[in-house]
């Protein structure tokens, strides 16, 4: 039979003095070691804490190693449990807590207190511009077919017969330039009024109610219905004849958003740049470069067409206000051309200035001036436009908040959303050679009030400094009117329509009959018991003496084209 197989032990020394091994000396560097890292989970040698003898424990371990070594059937061994409590991990990070947990979700968040720099007021306006963003464009996403077709529509209904010579894309007008000579003065008309001096003291805290001139008529007279542009076309003054208005929105075609349109007339060897009667060359853009779109509801007050009207009417009178009316004028060569005798106009200045832009084609336009003030015994002119302020949360800007200390913030607010409507305002001052150019900030009482409005500052540049800083070359200006007039010099004797394309940046040239737009359709305007007033939650200040002005009013204002005194 064979012998059963031995285990030895080796020597086991005895400790007198308690339970343990003795300190040994021996060699353990043959012993197996299985490395493990920190986070690994180790299993119990022996467990101290449990009670196994009982089987109703719910806490007893279903593992078979885990009873390899049970202690806890001896009862002379003590009770451990306060010794495990009072273990801890070498990692010390709190364990993670559920994200979204009801404890974690109604939680109050502490957060440190934030500089008030201009770095975090831009970002807290790109935060309120974006939810009002998201707010108008709820209506607009969910019909984008019809966004597209109010926003992007043309000045004038393109005919099928009329026949399309070129087009024109805006990318070339950035590589033109032509250099003209100082301009010629043919001829003054008009009167002028002073510039009220008190209005640059003007703050939002001091500010002035806009008033309401009714009794003062405004022109707004085409080139061929200008008696005195007929009269030097007649005496062969010039080769090409224009206003301010069209000549601006030539030069400044590349920074248009909105489609607009120039009739172009070839007679002879004379060229004619006119406008349609109640073009929208008479009223001013709003938000026209901005990307924050407007509400599509033509009745809205903030549509496109209503803030039209309303700053159009917010320019005119304010360039009447902001003059002492003490009854003295300066009167020039001539009376106002379009105004009947004894008849109340506004005070306004007519340039009949001449450039020349070949060896034998000079150019006559039509420049306007608005007021002018004596400096050291020096006449100095000025134009005088407003910059309409219709709700802060479009713009981004409280001008009542920013106005006084961050002035230059909100200039540049409004060249980014008006980029086209102050360009042209500059190339006008340019072309009249204004010594300045005064810019009124009007806003109005309420945001839901369109009728009743306040002048919260006036500032003045030079025509010249203001165009270097918004970086609006004279020479490219000029060569962009050079290469369109030498281009219409070269069709033939008839009619013709720039246009520019209601979706892309491109101008296109229509051939048109010759009776093309003389029997256009002129809205009426709408009655006043018929226009929207402001809402009942505006200022009573705001509602006060709301119904005393209507649309229809301004809109003759604006698009005051009188035949009295045309030739």
């Amino acid at each position: 039979m064979p012998s059963a197989a031995t285990f030895d032990l080796g020597a086991v020394p005895f400790n007198p003095d308690g339970w343990g091994p003795l300190e040994s000396t021996a060699d353990n560097t043959n012993v197996p070691f299985a490395p493990f890292s920190r986070s690994d989970k180790l299993g119990r040698i022996a467990d101290w804490t449990r009670n196994f003898n009982n089987n109703n424990n719910p806490n007893r371990s279903k593992n078979p190693a885990d009873t390899a070594f049970d202690f806890t059937s001896d009862p002379s061994f003590p009770n451990f449990a306060e010794d495990d409590s009072s273990f801890r991990l070498v990692d010390g990070k709190p364990p993670p807590r559920p994200k979204f947990g009801p404890k974690w979700r109604f939680q109050r968040q502490l957060q440190l207190p934030q500089r008030r720099d201009e770095e975090v007021e831009a970002k807290k306006r790109e935060a309120e511009k974006e939810r009002a963003r998201r707010d108008r464009h709820y209506q607009s996403r969910s019909n984008p077919s019809n966004h597209r077709r109010e926003l992007f529509k043309s000045s004038v209904d393109i005919q099928p017969e009329w026949n399309m010579h070129d087009q024109i894309p805006f990318s070339t007008f950035s590589k033109l330039s032509f250099t003209v000579s100082e301009p010629e003065d043919l001829l003054l008309c008009g009167a002028l009024e002073s510039y009220d001096r008190s209005y640059d003291r003007i703050a939002p805290k001091n500010e002035r109610r806009l008033e309401r001139f009714k009794n003062r008529n405004f022109f707004k007279v085409t080139t061929t219905d200008d008696p005195v542009i007929r009269r030097l076309a007649n005496e062969d003054k010039a080769t090409v004849f224009a206003t301010d208005a069209i000549l601006s929105t030539l030069m400044c075609a590349s920074r248009s958003v909105y489609s607009w349109d120039i009739v172009v007339q070839r007679v002879g060897n004379k060229l004619f740049f006119d406008k349609r009667d109640g073009s929208q060359l008479d009223l001013l853009s709003v938000h026209e470069t901005s990307q924050e779109p407007l509400p599509e509801a033509k009745d809205d007050i903030n549509s496109a067409h209503s803030l039209s009207v309303e700053a159009s009417y917010i320019n005119q009178n304010f360039s009447q206000q902001v003059l002492i009316r003490d009854g003295k004028k300066v009167t020039f060569d001539e009376p106002n051309p379009f105004a009947n005798e004894g008849e109340e106009v506004a005070s306004v200045g007519y340039r009949y200035r001449r450039w020349k832009l070949a060896d034998d084609m000079y150019l006559v336009a039509r420049c306007e001036v608005h007021s002018v003030v004596d400096v050291n015994n020096q006449r100095s002119f000025l134009t005088l436009n407003a910059l309409n302020e219709f709700d802060p949360k479009y713009s981004g800007v409280d001008w009542r908040q920013k106005l006084e200390t961050q002035r230059g913030a909100v200039l540049a607010t409004e060249l980014k959303n008006n980029a086209n409507k102050l360009a042209k305002w500059t190339a006008q001052a340019l072309l009249g050679s204004a010594d300045m150019m005064k810019l009124g900030y009007v806003s109005r009482i309420h945001p839901r009030d369109h009728f009743n409005h306040v002048i919260l500052a006036v500032v003045g540049y030079k025509p010249k400094d203001f165009a270097a800083q918004i970086n609006l070359n004279p020479n490219n200006m000029w060569g962009i009117v050079k290469s369109i007039v030498d281009l219409c010099m070269k069709l033939n004797e008839g009619k013709y329509v720039l246009v520019k394309d209601p979706s892309k940046p491109q101008v296109r040239i229509y051939e048109v009959p010759a009776d093309a737009f003389e029997n256009d359709y002129v809205e009426e305007p709408i009655p006043e018991e018929e226009q929207v007033q402001p809402h009942a939650d505006g200022a009573e200040e705001a509602v006060d003496g709301a119904e005393e002005v209507s649309t229809a009013a301004a809109t003759n204002d604006v698009e005051d084209t009188k035949t009295d005194g045309q030739a």
